[in-house]
């Protein structure tokens, strides 16, 4: 489904990718993890090219990011992300949210655009909001609002780029619960998360990153049951992170 082969990037001077290589199967869970400013996020975003990156090849389903002749906006319709801050539109209602990109991206008519909105509220709780602003609900439900439109455009594979991370302590759980079934019902993920309790409960895969490259890729069960023969950066990750 997502095949990464050496990529790196650079901002000018300054090299925050390199060398990163992996493989995501269908029907894979993978959580990427490690201390900020690892490079997490700028992975995450160069699977779909919202962020450019200078060497090597990204395969999406077969088809290559990178390639100049590649649709973007087209291969990105099929690609659910769900970013840190929500991204919805604040001047439209919910249920607009949903359908906007229906409508624009996919061609659909007001009529199927709505059945299949509705049909994603339901599935995350909150067929009830339809009618309100973004900024009417909380920051959970906005978050499982912008889970619900990026499952409406049907995709192949979801993103998440710390889904959690600007969440009140409170609302995490509500937002992990939709992710949780997701991930049981078959869908491929990739997800950027700190919350490790997500990941040794639904991860299949674990890819630690530090200084701009995969330093660990293994199985959950590698990753969290047998830290000491994870690297010295990784063990030192966990230590902080499993004494609280």
């Amino acid at each position: 489904m997502i095949e990464i082969k050496n990529v790196s990037k650079w901002y000018g001077s300054f090299q925050v990718l390199t060398d990163n290589t992996l493989s995501v199967k269908k029907g894979d869970v993978t959580v990427v993890c490690g201390p900020s400013g690892s490079g997490k996020s700028t992975l995450i975003k160069t699977i779909n090219g919202l962020e450019p990156f200078q060497k090597g090849e990204i395969l999406l389903n077969g088809i290559s990011v990178g390639d100049p002749k590649t649709d973007l906006s087209k291969l990105r319709s099929h690609v659910g992300m769900v970013f840190q801050n929500f991204e919805l539109f604040p001047h439209m209602r919910v249920l607009d949210n949903l359908m906007f990109a229906q409508i624009k991206v996919l061609g659909r008519s007001r009529e199927q655009a709505s059945e299949y909105a509705l049909k994603y509220l339901s599935r995350v709780g909150l067929t009830a909001h339809k009618d309100k602003y973004p900024g009417q609900l909380s920051g959970g439900q906005q978050q499982r609002v912008a889970i619900a439109r990026a499952l409406a455009m049907d995709p192949m594979c979801m993103l998440f780029d710390e889904p959690t991370s600007a969440l009140d302590p409170e609302m995490v759980g509500e937002v992990l619960d939709v992710m949780v079934d997701l991930a049981r019902e078959g869908m491929t993920m990739m997800c950027v998360t700190h919350e490790m309790g997500f990941a040794r409960k639904v991860s299949n895969r674990v890819i630690f990153m530090d200084q701009g490259r995969i330093v660990e890729d293994c199985t959950k069960d590698e990753f969290f049951g047998n830290p000491t023969a994870r690297s010295e950066r990784a063990q030192s990750f966990l230590a902080k992170i499993l004494s609280h």
